[in-house]
């Protein structure tokens, strides 16, 4: 059943929804859904061409209506460019997701301060950009609206090798808490998810290449053991834009099989012991 859908067929329709770094991955698999489900869907990303792919592939798959636009969200002037295009398109915009990302692995002290910036200025200026343009105009309009920023677990734990990107993650797990009370009076409610391992094969194989992705098997860090499927984490964004959810607001919902609980504990890598083994411990405890 975690595969399939959880709204009702029209439950966004009339809904219009930006989603960033919308052409591929998990961006690509919510604003699916988000179509099928009757909403109006703007995409956007660097990539012009690749957008537009993906634009016209949605379309013929859902019957809906897709606007692909340029934007680097990391320049302010393109954010606006994109939400002017969005409002002459649709009229209106209900919803923007923050899920533009930039991510690699790598020990931190052989990290540039070029290369931090690069993760940071996408991630964490960039969803800044994109929340502060749309929630300007929402207010200016008396426009009630949403927000959902897709950040991490490692957004609230930390994480190493990850480092420019957990420091992001933070910073827009911090606006996602904030915003929520300062614009809650405006109607604006601003929440986030959380996801664990939901492999996209842009993004995974840029983190895990070659052999690594095969040695370093995220079901196994998973107390459910096995990986996110899109739909799920789809289904979970769908009803935070949707109006079922209109209570929520600033909260971060994880989506990762119990991934974060497994490594927090400080006994959990006991699971490797055998019942033998718990035999002869109960026996030398008597």
């Amino acid at each position: 059943m975690y595969n399939q859908s959880m709204l009702r067929d029209d439950a966004l329709k009339g809904k219009t929804i930006v989603i960033t770094g919308g052409g591929s991955g998990l961006g690509k698999s919510m604003g699916t859904y988000f179509l099928q489900l009757g909403a109006n869907l703007v995409i956007t990303s660097r990539n012009l061409e690749k957008l537009e792919k993906t634009a016209q592939e949605m379309q013929d798959l859902t019957g809906g209506k897709v606007l692909a636009v340029a934007c680097d969200v990391r320049e302010y002037s393109q954010v606006e460019n994109l939400l002017n295009k969005s409002i002459e398109k649709f009229g209106s915009i209900d919803s923007l997701i923050n899920n533009a990302a930039g991510n690699f692995i790598s020990p931190t002290e052989r990290l540039s301060a070029n290369a931090f910036s690069a993760v940071i200025d996408i991630v964490l200026k960039g969803s800044v950009n994109c929340t502060l343009a749309f929630g300007k105009h929402w207010i200016a309009e008396k426009q009630k609206a949403n927000v959902l920023n897709i950040v991490t677990t490692y957004a609230f734990t930390g994480s190493a090798y990850v480092v420019p990107s957990a420091c992001a993650k933070g910073g827009v797990l911090a606006m996602t808490r904030s915003l929520a009370v300062e614009w809650g009076k405006y109607g604006i409610r601003t929440n986030a998810i959380a996801p664990g391992p939901f492999p996209t094969k842009g993004a995974w194989d840029k983190l895990l290449p070659g052999e690594l992705a095969e040695k370093f098997d995220f079901k196994n860090r998973v107390p459910l053991k096995r990986v996110g499927e899109h739909q799920e984490l789809s289904n979970l964004a769908a009803f935070l834009v949707s109006d079922f959810s209109s209570y929520i607001n600033g909260e971060v919902i994880t989506i990762d099989g119990g991934e974060w609980l497994q490594g927090a504990g400080q006994m959990n890598g006991l699971e490797i012991v055998t019942d033998q083994m718990w035999d002869a411990f109960a026996k030398m405890t008597r």
